[in-house]
């Protein structure tokens, strides 16, 4: 088979279900720049020709390594799923004559940069301000309608995001954000390409308000979506829609759901935004995850565009309810085979299936009184869902058994998380009905497995000011990000 060259980082799906779909395409040799989920390791590593682990840090530069490793086992094609290797890939792959994301990448991985482009393009995108400096703060202030959120230019999983109302309060979150981007990266989730990247850049943006009336089919659901699809040699191809769950302040993620509970004619409106945002990045060869923040009166406002597939499970969910491989799909493409891409954006599958974050917090978004430790055998999950509904922990991206649920943390956003779950149910209904159940149930279901409560929609948060934080504990296991 044709070798291809994965480039393994921190995020991105769980390598149990991403080597083998890699592995049906190509020869697969991995490149190992964090260490190696060896808990599903019987899973994986049959599909794996080849493995080198070199964190980065050592000496070489991430985009030399990843060069000098496809020269040497003859790849011809390189991939990663993380988001923070995107960049390096992409510049690697156009320094070996490879497809790949091209040459302006960084618009689809910096969010100072990636908003600058949607603006002067016309895209729909909240007013912001770069944060170079606390004069910038203030000017942010004098032009800018508060709350603001303060957003790490380059986190994932809402990493470094907090809601602010005044110069004071963002000042110290600044401070705050640079100290959790510096904790998040000695775990691992930091830009790959540049050491010096992503620490001390940010921007404030003015916060749009959602709603999610005006556009879902029953309540329940979160006010944004996300666009997934894939840039094929400039051509973008939207391949689904999928929902959400409402956030925890500041804008953390709690689950991820497909399908999408909404009209064809507003997935189709939904699409055509996605596109111009795609369109406007002017990205080559790649995957794309579009998030948009849905208003009033048919109101859309851009939130990011990721040069790569979105979440750890939203590939399964995708191919769960769709039918598409979107691996497979893109690992063809990078290697100049056809691809059946759908003739018109999917807006309707088989089923549903969802990923649930668990944190320490119930579904109003108030923080658990106690902090059971995490042991997905201790719950009676057949009790909080439908009878036709299946709940699976993933391995790789949660906690080991015994381990205390970490407190969640505004400014960590998923890098709180103990554990995530993927579920399937028969519909989209109860799978929303499902999510709330187990939302509403935890943590007293860690330690009283016997209890059964009854299963309701989760409540909308909403976005809280400030609070008193503290930056993430370097020496603290965290499972991955979800963005």
């Amino acid at each position: 088979m044709t070798p291809i060259l994965f480039v393994y980082a921190k995020g991105g799906p769980p390598l149990e279900y991403a080597v083998p779909h890699i592995a049906a395409h190509a020869e697969v040799h991995v490149l190992a720049l964090a260490p190696l989920p060896r808990i599903t390791e019987s899973v994986w590593l049959p599909g794996c020709a080849s493995i080198t682990t070199a964190p980065p840090g050592e000496g070489v530069e991430p985009v030399d390594l990843i060069c000098s490793h496809a020269r040497r086992v003859g790849a011809e094609a390189v991939l990663t799923l993380s988001e923070y290797a995107v960049v390096a890939v992409a510049h690697a792959s156009l320094r070996l004559g490879l497809r790949g994301a091209g040459e302006r990448v960084v618009g689809a991985r910096d969010k100072r940069l990636m908003r600058r482009i949607w603006r002067d393009a016309g895209v729909p995108v909240p007013r912001f301000a770069e944060v170079h400096t606390t004069e910038d703060i203030k000017a942010a202030f004098d032009v800018l309608r508060p709350p603001l959120l303060l957003k790490a230019a380059w986190s994932a999983g809402s990493t470094a995001h907090l809601t602010v109302w005044n110069q004071q309060q963002a000042e110290v979150a600044w401070k705050t954000g640079r100290s959790v981007m510096e904790a998040a990266s000695a775990q691992g989730y930091a830009e790959l390409h540049a050491a010096d990247e992503g620490v001390s850049d940010f921007l404030l943006e003015e916060i749009v308000t959602g709603d999610a009336s005006d556009w879902f089919d029953g309540d329940g659901w979160g006010d944004y979506v996300s666009v997934e699809g894939i840039v094929a040699d400039g051509r973008y191809h939207p391949l689904c829609i999928t929902g959400r769950m409402p956030t925890i302040a500041p804008f953390t993620e709690r689950a991820s759901l497909a399908p999408a509970a909404l009209p064809n004619a507003l997935q189709h409106r939904i699409e055509e935004v996605s596109r111009a945002a795609v369109d406007a990045l002017g990205l080559d060869t790649c995957a794309t995850h579009t998030e948009i923040k849905l208003g009033a009166d048919g109101a859309m406002w851009l939130i990011e565009t990721a040069a790569r597939f979105g979440g750890v499970m939203t590939t399964r969910q995708v191919e769960t309810v769709f039918g598409l491989d979107m691996i497979g799909m893109l690992v063809r493409e990078l290697l100049g085979r056809e691809v059946a891409y759908p003739q018109r954006m999917p807006t309707e599958g088989t089923g549903a299936a969802g990923s649930l974050v668990i944190l320490a917090v119930d579904p109003e978004g108030r923080p658990w009184s106690e902090l059971p430790a995490w042991d997905f055998e201790a719950v009676d999950w057949p009790a909080l869902v439908a009878p036709g509904s299946r709940v699976e922990p993933v391995r790789e991206h949660s906690l080991a058994p015994g381990t205390p649920v970490p407190p969640y943390e505004e400014a960590g956003g998923a890098n709180s998380m103990a554990a995530l779950c993927f579920l399937t149910a028969e519909s989209g209904p109860e799978l929303l009905a499902d999510c709330a159940s187990i939302l509403a149930a935890l943590p007293k279901a860690l330690t009283t497995p016997s209890v059964a409560l009854t299963r309701a929609p989760a409540a909308p948060t909403e976005p809280s000011a400030l609070s008193p934080l503290s930056p993430l504990s370097a020496d603290r296991p965290t499972p991955g990000s979800t963005a």
